[in-house]
């Protein structure tokens, strides 16, 4: 009797030793992992660690902030009659103001698209700044005169107005004259981004293009929308002016590749109109051009060494001028002509 009592009890302490000893009870004992929050095995690879930004990705984005300085003070003052100085001094690193900025004559809807694209080039200057650093430098002499677009307008046009081009006399020549500068920038970032390797590099230039060309388009539909109007006293219409603007950029970047590389280069159409002859439409169906793209209906993209000569004005990035009389700043800028100097 004593026996069968014994085996018993030895049996209910054997099954209560097997029932501590299962997954779950040793995960409450010992912090072990149940079975089904066990770690992969070695052969499945880790998620990928973020990609530090590179010399040349802070390089190109850097470069970007000269053109952001450019079109939210031009943006700004039109608007507002204020640039930076007033709207976000702490984002100029003390640089000076720009020449010729003004309030722009513009029609209660033209005000307040033109400020809200001010206001979110601010937005950019500041993420820029931020994402470089100490590779951030202070606002370049910008010029914003009516003399600066009025030379534009002029070489686009091959003549000389009279009276010369104003860009803030009404809501309509200050959008041509807007349409001379988002979309240089938009180029640029398409251009920019397959030589980008660092993940926040690329996070950072894509939310900027988007915007840029958020921009470019609101610019391109609100001028498409009134292009066979006349540009007043000029005989010229909205879509006319386009064509020859776009002209003169396509030149300009061709002759600034010539100076750089020394030697022939292929001529690449990269810039187009609000019209097109058909064969340029989208799919050859079209000779509307609501968008400037290539065949495909990609946006094209261009180098610094195309932009410079376009906004320097001069068809050289080794020749200051235009918006940027001292030159851009930066690294990219300054291997061909050094801020305020010599190259």
């Amino acid at each position: 009797m004593r026996t069968k009592k014994t085996a018993t009890v030895l049996s209910a302490a054997l099954l209560l030793l097997l029932q501590l000893c299962t997954p779950a009870a040793l995960a409450l004992d010992q912090d072990v992992p149940p079975k089904n929050d066990v770690p992969p095995p070695n052969d499945v690879p880790p998620p990928p660690k973020p990609v530090n930004n590179t010399p040349l990705d802070v390089a190109l984005t850097q470069f970007a902030l000269n053109l952001e300085y450019l079109e939210a003070e031009f943006f700004l003052f039109a608007a507002y009659g204020y640039g930076l100085d007033v709207k976000a001094p702490q984002l100029t690193g003390g640089g000076p103001p720009p020449y010729g900025a003004q309030k722009a004559n513009l029609d209660p809807v033209a005000n307040d698209i033109v400020g809200q694209m001010g206001l979110q080039e601010v937005g950019h200057i500041r993420v820029i700044r931020s994402s470089i650093g100490p590779a951030a430098f202070p606002r370049p002499q910008l010029d914003i005169s009516k003399a600066s677009f009025a030379k534009a307008v002029d070489n686009a046009l091959n003549t000389t107005l009279d009276p010369p081009f104003d860009p803030y006399a009404n809501s309509i020549n200050y959008f041509l004259a807007s349409y001379i500068i988002p979309y240089v920038g938009l180029t640029g970032y398409v251009g920019a981004n397959p030589q980008l390797t660092g993940t926040a590099a690329k996070k950072l230039v894509a939310g900027l293009l988007g915007v840029e060309a958020g921009q470019d388009a609101i610019i391109r539909t609100w001028l498409y929308e009134r292009k066979d109007q006349k540009v007043d006293p000029y005989g010229v219409t909205v879509a006319e002016v386009t064509d020859v603007i776009s002209k003169l950029r396509n030149n300009l970047d061709y002759e600034g590749l010539l100076a750089v590389n020394k030697g022939p280069v292929p001529y690449v159409t990269d810039d187009e109109g609000l019209t097109v002859p058909q064969y340029l439409g989208a799919e050859q169906s079209t000779t509307g051009n609501i968008l400037s793209a290539d065949a495909d209906s990609l946006s094209y993209p261009r180098t610094p060494e195309q932009i410079l000569p376009i906004i320097y004005n001069s068809g050289s990035p080794y020749v200051p001028g235009g918006f940027y009389p001292l030159g851009a700043r930066g690294r990219i800028a300054e291997q061909y002509h050094k801020y305020g100097g010599d190259t």
